[in-house]
This record gives structure tokens, sequence and C-alpha cells, in this order.
């Protein structure tokens, strides 16, 4: 890791997920198991001249069994050749977007994370695309899009909801670039804005549930 690398504008965040816990993170208030299956994603932010630091998200395939045309960061399973987190989010991101790794420098790495509906523990690994390079959807069965999303634009109030699931599950939801961002990503997508210092005040009573945030997306696009 080389925190000491970050761009005057993710410095704030770096200095922030020094001590931040695994609840400030996560809804799910579950420990990781002993023996979980092992992932992580890679939150990769970049700085672009016209709009500030953005975040690179993909959108599932619509195809998937699981998480179908879900909107989440790169990342993906360990596999047994990976040497740690670091290398697991750059091989699966690499897999997905087509990203050169050689570009990309880790900052951080945030708190393991329990997903119990996947049985996941996920590591997300927070770094800086200091040498963006082209992406695109490598394989349409697996990815339908790869997208660089402004931090403003997340932080916009009139792209924010709460979305509320048919469970009983209500959390951070964004409805931005025709998509919608919601569930584990929504929730750390909420908490970066807030250690980074880019969130802006907004009004969570504004509760859309799953399949209406959807027709909301769509109708964006």
């Amino acid at each position: 890791m080389r925190p000491e690398k970050a761009a005057p504008s993710l410095r704030p965040l770096v200095d922030a997920v020094r001590d931040v816990d695994a609840f400030t993170l996560s809804r799910h208030r579950i420990p990781p198991p002993e023996g979980g299956r092992r992932a992580a994603v890679l939150m990769l932010l970049a700085e672009d001249e016209h709009h500030g630091p953005d975040v690179l998200l993909v959108e599932r395939a619509s195809t998937l069994r699981e998480h179908a045309g879900q909107v989440a960061f790169p990342g993906g399973g360990a596999d047994p050749g990976d040497a740690d987190a670091v290398a697991t989010a750059l091989r699966e991101a690499e897999e997905e977007t087509g990203l050169d790794p050689a570009g990309v420098l880790p900052l951080a790495l945030l708190p393991e994370l329990y997903i119990p509906p996947s049985g996941f523990v996920v590591t997300p690994v927070l770094a800086q695309w200091e040498r963006p390079s082209a992406v695109h959807a490598v394989d349409a069965g697996e990815t339908a899009a790869v997208v660089r999303v402004p931090l403003a634009t997340l932080a916009d109030p009139a792209n924010r909801i709460q979305v509320g699931h048919p469970s009983g599950y209500t959390g951070p939801g964004f409805l931005v670039a025709g998509l919608l961002v919601w569930g584990f990503t929504g929730g750390l997508l909420s908490a970066l804005l807030d250690l980074g210092g880019w969130a802006r005040p907004w009004e969570p009573s504004r509760v859309l549930d799953l399949d209406e945030a959807w027709l909301r997306a769509r109708a964006e696009a």
C-alpha cells in the first residue's frame, strides 16, 4: 500500500479509512466467519480535469444467475494463485474491464465485510488510477457495461435515494448514468462519499421500492 502517494483530492479519504470499522461500511452487522469464501473488489478512483474524482463501476450482465443486472465495483472471488486481496481485485478488474493493472496504485485495504446472501468475505481495495487506460466490457456474458462515474454526480442530492427491498432491507441507492446502484455497492459508495468529504445534504426519506427504482433508472437511460 502507498497511501502517501494519494492525490490531494483523495487524501482525506485515505486518512479516514485508516480507522474505519466494518459496521460503518456495511449494513450487515455479522462478523466474517472462519473459512468464508474470500473475495475482493477494486474501489478505483481517478482524477479528471473536467469533473474531478470519479469511480470505476461495472454493470453485471442480465443473464447471470447471481446479481444479474446489478452495478458493482470490479471484483470477485479469490483464486488459489492470488497472492493477496490486491492481486484478486486487480486480476478480476482486468478480466472484467480490460484495464492495465500497471497503472493502478493501491492505497489502502478496508476491513473485511461479510455478505450473508452470497457467503463471501469481501476485502475492498481502495486504489488510485494513476495512469487510466481504456476500459470496456471484456466478456458480454458477464459484464454489460463499464462506466466511470464522477463522485460529484453520485453526491448530487437529485441522484440519491433509499432503496426498499422486499426482504425489508432499506439502504442507500443512486440513479446515475441510466443505472441503479444499490445494495452492497450503494452502501460502500455512500460511506466513501461521507469519509472523503464529498457528501452533500440529501433526503433519506426519498424511498423507492426496488422495482420502482429499476424502472426509474431505465427511464433515465
